[in-house]
């Protein structure tokens, strides 16, 4: 029991300490209400806009760490939240709507769809930066009540598989260790910020950690993104524009004070020449938005994965181990807690483990969420050195594939 109060205090601690700037993905068709947006929350939130669901999926998919989604009900919002909900992987992570005027139908949709809260574009209605820190704390509560759940089992790492682990990835940091030097170099010299990015994840016996990479982003690019917004937006926007986007007409329309490039564009009528001008400051926006966000270096440590390499650290730190149970974000991990899935934190965290290999030999594209959970249950219950060796064996010919494991 003391343990466990010691846990609480630790992760109570741990709510308090909490960097005060969220990560938030940001859904509008309109980029001059993402504009709105960052300029109220530029000191709380780091914020990355979408313009289509789509975008955001994609985002997700490749573990964008993000703490909420803020999505427009009529940008594609609702659709969103309904494939979130459904997600096996990320159907967890608090949702936010925002629509134009706050009523009760809108409520009673968004209650019905499975929203956490819904706001006005104006956020006059409410504080969103006291919700998305209630998600937080919300997260930290489950892990709590999860982690004394998985406290009755033994989740002990063994003196052999610990063994395994300082000896093979000890090694390995030494040899890699003009590499890790060299990199660290190269990115301090690339752009200011620390060496590592961290994520918060869940591994054996619930525990929360924070897992390494080496930083390929800039600290301040959603800042320089907003400037450089704002700057493309509106410094060079002269008067007839600005005339334009006021009234939908351009200076032809209004001699005769009717559009004669009338279009039709999402159910309602816009002047041709308004339409490619906020059609062209987007494709321009989207064009430097991926270009300040990630270093030059920082590309390179994707494309070639060296990113990854500071994970050996975590490892030699006892976080996870070199084999083990995929280590999931927070959001995922809650949907893990029930009886019949949590299990699979009994076993180890690691690198890699028994799912991606059977997806390998299998020769299976993708897995259920049934399936990748029954396979991290099997492995918590059945591990050992000789499944441990098998799995480090076929792991190395996944490597040499383009898809990731």
């Amino acid at each position: 029991m003391m343990e466990a109060a010691g846990t609480t205090t630790e992760m109570a601690t741990e709510v308090k300490t909490y960097v005060a700037r969220f990560r938030v993905i940001y859904l509008h068709s309109d980029l001059q209400e993402f504009l709105k947006f960052t300029g109220r929350f530029a000191d709380s939130l780091q914020v990355e806009y979408f313009d289509s669901k789509q975008g955001v999926l994609e985002a997700l998919k490749e573990n964008y760490p993000a703490d909420v989604i803020v999505a427009h009900a009529d940008s594609g919002g609702l659709e969103l939240l309904d494939i979130i909900r459904k997600s096996s992987g990320f159907g967890n992570i608090p949702f936010v709507l925002t629509v134009d005027r706050l009523s009760r139908e809108a409520v009673e949709i968004a209650r019905a769809r499975h929203a956490d809260d819904i706001f006005s574009l104006g956020f006059e209605d409410g504080d969103l930066i006291t919700r998305i820190k209630y998600f937080k704390k919300r997260q930290w509560y489950v892990a709590n009540k999860a982690s004394l759940k998985i406290g009755s089992q033994n989740t002990k790492t063994p003196v052999w598989k610990r063994t395994l682990d300082v000896f093979t990835t000890g090694t390995a940091v030494l040899l890699l260790l003009p590499v890790f030097i060299i990199v660290a170099i190269l990115i301090k010299l690339d752009s200011k910020g620390p060496i590592f990015y961290k994520s918060k994840r869940v591994g054996s016996g619930y525990k929360i950690f924070d897992l390494y990479k080496f930083r390929t982003m800039r600290t301040d690019a959603d800042q320089l993104i907003r400037k450089m917004a704002a700057l493309n937006m509106y410094s060079k926007a002269a008067e007839p524009v600005t005339q334009i986007e006021a009234q939908g007409l351009c200076d032809e329309c209004l001699a005769g004070n009717k559009c004669k490039n009338l279009l039709f564009h999402d159910g309602k009528e816009i002047c041709e020449k308004l339409y490619q001008y906020q059609k062209e400051q987007k494709a321009a926006f989207m064009k430097f938005q991926n270009d300040p966000r990630i270093t030059r270096f920082g590309q390179f440590l994707r494309n070639s994965s060296i990113d990854e390499l500071p994970q050996l650290i975590n490892i030699l730190k006892g976080d996870m181990s070199l084999v083990g149970n995929r280590p999931l974000p927070l959001y995922e991990a809650e949907k893990m807690t029930t009886d019949d899935k949590i299990l699979r934190f009994a076993g180890p965290a690691g690198l890699t483990g028994l799912w991606q290999v059977t997806k390998r030999g299998k020769g299976k594209s993708d897995m259920t969420e049934e399936e990748r959970t029954q396979l991290d249950i099997r492995y918590a219950k059945e591990f050992s050195f000789k499944m441990d060796l098998e799995i480090i064996l076929k792991t190395f010919p996944a490597l040499l594939q383009s898809e990731n494991v």
